[in-house]
């Protein structure tokens, strides 16, 4: 296969990478392409099947061996902060919330529905207890 094929494979791997949310697998396929594209120009590759041979072992073994220390780097694994994270905070009642009933409750400028055992007057500050789905347990503060 000719050198500058495996560069324009190599190439459009990488686009195809940054156009979609994947999990960085492309981008090994593209480097290894783009690799052996250096190699074949070089003249260090030999027939068509050395050359495929090349490319499958460098992608497998870059993903194998780089995949998870680079997400781990980049922070792509998770990490991220449940929604739970709002327990304990401090919310204000924007509709009537009455016993055991639902309402809206504003918390960091966002409206979320509200749930409580107790009746809560609009205005009035509660405290989350817990969140399911979307739907925040708010009690008296």
């Amino acid at each position: 296969m000719l050198w500058w094929l495996w560069v324009v494979l190599g190439i459009g791997l990488l686009v195809g990478e940054m156009a979609t949310p994947g999990g960085l697998f492309a981008l090994f396929f593209g480097l290894s392409a783009i690799l052996v594209g250096v190699f074949t120009a070089l003249g260090w590759s030999g027939p068509a099947w050395v050359q495929w041979l090349m490319f499958s072992v460098l992608s497998v073994g870059a993903l194998l061996v780089l995949r998870g220390p680079l997400q781990g780097r980049l922070n792509i694994k998770g990490n991220r902060k449940p929604v739970d994270s709002f327990v304990n905070e401090l919310a204000t009642v924007t509709d009537d919330i009455p016993a055991d009933g639902m309402g809206k409750v504003e918390l960091r400028g966002s409206t979320w529905t509200g749930r409580s055992t107790h009746r809560l007057a609009k205005g009035e500050r509660c405290r989350v207890e817990r969140v399911e789905g979307l739907t925040f347990w708010v009690r008296p503060e």
